[in-house]
């Protein structure tokens, strides 16, 4: 049965990112989740989630990571 709920062919991850913030941070993540509409329409998600993972350290390879909406 095909519903269209998705407007691009759905499929799972193999794996996910998850980041953790200090309570000290609430307020900013807070404004991040309010604002994220506009702030990606200049910055893609893909392009801050490579930020992410270098700013917090973890070790990636380019092949791993997942790919972007066709």
């Amino acid at each position: 049965m095909q519903n269209n709920l998705c407007q691009h062919p759905f499929a799972w991850q193999e794996g996910y990112g998850a980041f953790s913030y200090s309570k000290s941070h609430v307020d900013e993540v807070v404004r991040y989740i309010q604002n994220q509409e506009i702030h990606h329409k200049k910055e893609t998600f893909l392009h801050e989630y490579r930020k992410f993972l270098t700013a917090f350290e973890i070790e990636w390879e380019e092949p791993y990571i997942f790919k972007g909406l066709e």
